[in-house]
């Protein structure tokens, strides 16, 4: 086959035209992008994460055992 013989049937090559090229290309393209999604995700989650109790002034005579003065 010479480098300048064209191809014969253009659809074979065609994106459209060959399922199985298509098929595996778009199983390909859908795990990607849910591990790009769930990643994000984890990675969203962990950034935002709780980060424990803060420390909060109560003033006394708010108390359920009230302080006063």
């Amino acid at each position: 086959m010479e480098a300048t013989e064209e191809i014969k049937d253009p659809q074979t090559k065609d994106f459209t035209y060959n399922w199985v090229n298509s098929s595996v290309f778009l199983f390909y393209l859908q795990v990607f992008c849910i591990m790009a999604i769930t990643l994000g995700g984890c990675y969203s989650l962990y950034t935002h994460r709780y980060k424990g109790k803060p420390e909060v002034n109560v003033p006394g005579n708010t108390l359920y055992t009230p302080e006063y003065k």
